[in-house]
Formats: structure tokens, C-alpha cells, sequence
């Protein structure tokens, strides 16, 4: 396919792949901006309510090294994105 393209054709279409994936990838930190925002305010919220997070991370980390094999065992079939929606 490349023979086929002229040059300044192919810098078109990897300039326009290049915009096109920093505008994914800028939509993408955004998104992880808000999910890191909403977790902040969860954490917020449990720390009001008494809950020792640290202390949870703890246990979970323990009951982890309790049954290491648990950590790696699929959690069933995978799903496509047919089966999810």
C-alpha cells in the first residue's frame, strides 16, 4: 500500500493518525482525571464514616498472601464487548 501512496500522501494520513491519537489520548487523560477525582472523594467519604483504609489495604494484602494462587485464576470466560452491552 505504500508503493501505492505518494509521499506527501503518506505524511497526510501519519499526520492526520498522530492528531487523531493525541486527541484520543487527551480524552483518554481526561477521563482518568474524573475517575481519579470521584475515588478521591470515595476515600474522603470513608475516612468520614471511621473506616481505616489503611488498615483495609492492610488485611486485603494479608488474606492476598494467605492464597497467592487465588490472585492469577481467570475470573471466568472473558467477555467480548458483544456479551457486555
Amino acid at each position: 500500500m505504500a508503493e501505492q501512496m505518494g509521499k506527501d500522501e503518506q505524511v497526510g494520513v501519519h499526520k492526520g493518525s498522530l492528531s487523531v491519537l493525541a486527541a484520543e489520548r487527551n480524552e483518554l487523560v481526561r477521563m482518568v482525571t474524573v475517575v481519579e477525582q470521584l475515588m478521591q472523594a470515595h476515600i474522603k467519604a470513608l475516612k468520614d464514616l471511621g473506616v481505616d483504609l489503611e488498615a483495609e489495604a492492610k488485611k486485603a494484602q494479608q488474606e492476598m498472601a494467605k492464597h497467592p494462587q487465588a490472585q492469577n485464576k481467570p475470573q471466568g470466560k472473558p467477555k467480548g464487548l458483544a456479551d457486555r452491552f
